[in-house]
């Protein structure tokens, strides 16, 4: 598969919509508020207390160097003590720094058990990374098949690189019969969801397309779209 199905990257979450403390609210409003330091002056102490999710936006304020220096292996440290306690964000941003060998030293097979591991919690961006690794043959044997089946769950759920990487998965025919129709359907899907890259590779293929199939891939990815992505076949 081409070079753009690659690992994503980390995304950082502040503040839950419920039970929350007031020092956990005072930080995320000053973080939001683009006080750094206040923010981490309210998540520290929570952090080394044992708040997960402070420790997770500390990993995350580390690894953007956002409010302090940035530091891989000071964000490595803060995702794994949330990791151990159970928080699938920081599990996911693990897999993505032992994948890239970013703060740690690359471990493929350590970033695939972590990737499955929130990909069978249903966490979309990780079902999407475990897709990669299997397209790619990266910590586990390349199997195109086993690539498809987690693009599609992550493609399911909305999630538009997957959409994409389903996409160039018809393209090419891995892992399912070459079928442009359904490969355009899955562009234009991704398209409508924001992934602009979509586009370039939809027109692309459209060269090998008559209009009749054109035709028939633009009303599917109506029929997905409209269905909130629950009748895309």
């Amino acid at each position: 598969m081409r070079s753009l199905l690659k690992i994503c990257a980390w995304v950082l979450v502040l503040s839950p919509s419920v039970a929350i403390g007031q020092n956990y609210q005072a930080g995320a409003e000053a973080y939001q508020a683009g006080d750094y330091q206040a923010a981490l002056e309210q998540w520290r102490p929570l952090a080394e207390q044992g708040d997960a999710r402070a420790q997770f936006n500390l990993g995350a304020m580390h690894e953007l160097g956002t409010g302090v220096s940035r530091d891989m292996e000071e964000a490595f440290n803060w995702y794994s003590l949330a990791a151990e306690q159970g928080d699938i964000r920081a599990q996911f941003n693990l897999g993505v720094l032992y994948s890239a060998g970013n703060g740690v030293p690359e471990d493929d097979t350590e970033a695939v058990r972590l990737f499955l591991l929130v990909a069978e919690q249903g966490y979309a961006r990780g079902q999407n990374n475990l897709g990669v690794m299997y397209d790619h043959g990266d910590g586990v044997p390349e199997d195109d098949v086993e690539a498809v089946r987690w693009f599609r769950l992550a493609a399911e759920q909305g999630y538009a690189t997957a959409q994409f990487n389903l996409g160039g998965m018809y393209e090419k025919g891995e892992g399912l019969p070459n079928d442009y129709v359904s490969a355009h359907m899955w562009y234009s899907v991704a398209i409508a969801n924001g992934h602009t890259i979509g586009l370039t590779e939809r027109d692309r293929i459209k060269t090998e397309m008559t209009l009749v199939d054109i035709s028939e891939a633009q009303r599917r990815a109506g029929v997905c779209l409209e269905s909130d992505f629950n009748d895309c076949d």
